[in-house]
């Protein structure tokens, strides 16, 4: 978690010696950006994003937001199998969450014309169709099946990790809500094109434990802290 702080300690004070330009304004009335998702409760990519902002006030737009990812358990360590691919010992089931949100965006600096910074804040939430997923792993009987202590007693009894994809057939659907505030810097240089980060803080809730290591505290409830660069189109 730590590394997460320091690199938004190490970003803001650049932002903020960024010069902003206050002429020239340029307006837009709808916006969409797509991104990659880096947070503390993912992995190398936490998951992607979809947005689509509209014109609603003076320097206010509403969003519709739409975002895949899929959230680990801060156990989950990495190991290397007889086949020589990397499986997760102790992981029985993986979690997606699908969200879709509303939301409201507050312009706080304009940038002008191929010019300067842009800074805004939002907030949005909405619901989140979680969907539960079966963790095969590889036996060193060569046998697939879902991961469990009595059959996979240690890391050198599994041979590796299971087919892509393998067990999303049998997914449980686990409904939940999630509400998330962050703050959006935009660098773009073009009046057309955006590019930039968010930074921020979620919150997703469901309506049930989620099982995901068993031999571990597992919970219903998930906070992180996230950034997401993105790029886009607007008019």
């Amino acid at each position: 978690m730590k590394k997460y702080y320091i690199s938004i300690l190490l970003v803001l004070p650049l932002l903020a010696s960024a010069q902003l330009f206050e002429g020239e304004d340029f307006e837009y009335t709808s916006e969409w950006i797509w991104g990659i998702n880096k947070n503390t409760n993912g992995g190398l990519i936490g998951g992607l994003m979809l947005r689509h902002s509209r014109k609603k006030g003076d320097d206010i737009y509403q969003t519709f937001g739409l975002e895949l990812s899929n959230v680990k358990h801060p156990s989950e360590a990495r190991y290397v199998g007889l086949s020589g691919a990397g499986f997760i010992y102790g992981k029985s089931n993986y979690l997606y969450s699908i969200r879709t949100s509303y939301g409201l965006e507050k312009l706080m600096f304009r940038k002008a014309n191929q010019q300067g910074v842009q800074i805004s804040i939002a907030g949005a939430g909405g619901p989140t169709f979680g969907l539960v997923t079966p963790y095969y792993v590889l036996s060193s009987d060569q046998q697939y099946s879902q991961f469990n202590v009595v059959n996979h007693p240690s890391p050198q009894s599994i041979a590796g990790p299971g087919k892509l994809f393998q067990g999303l057939g049998e997914a449980d659907f686990a409904p939940g809500f999630h509400a998330k505030g962050s703050v959006f810097f935009e660098f773009g240089t073009y009046r057309s094109n955006v590019a930039g980060v968010e930074v921020g803080v979620m919150a997703e809730a469901f309506t049930k434990e989620i099982e995901l290591v068993p031999t571990q505290p597992n919970k219903s409830v998930f906070t992180s802290v996230f950034f997401t660069l993105f790029w886009g189109t607007r008019k």
